[in-house]
């Protein structure tokens, strides 16, 4: 039975993933690790999964042209 956040746990943890294979969210346990980005605390974050991946690379490469200065490693 789903919990109030639309969790299968009740709203208890991150049971949300995406699934690369079937391109939707999905309760965990429904495919393969591998095939799958989170964990998620919704479907709704799981779908936008690319976003924050996108906002994190993004972020650690401005840390690290701080850390090695501009043109670095390029």
């Amino acid at each position: 039975m789903a919990g109030a956040d639309g969790g299968a746990d009740g709203g208890r943890g991150s049971n949300w993933y995406w699934c690369l294979e079937h391109g939707k969210a999905e309760p965990a346990g429904q495919c393969r690790a591998e095939q799958q980005m989170g964990p998620y605390d919704s479907p709704e974050a799981a779908a936008r999964w690319r976003e924050r991946v996108e906002d994190r690379n993004e972020a650690w490469d401005a840390e690290d042209e701080r850390w090695e200065g501009p043109g670095a490693g390029a």
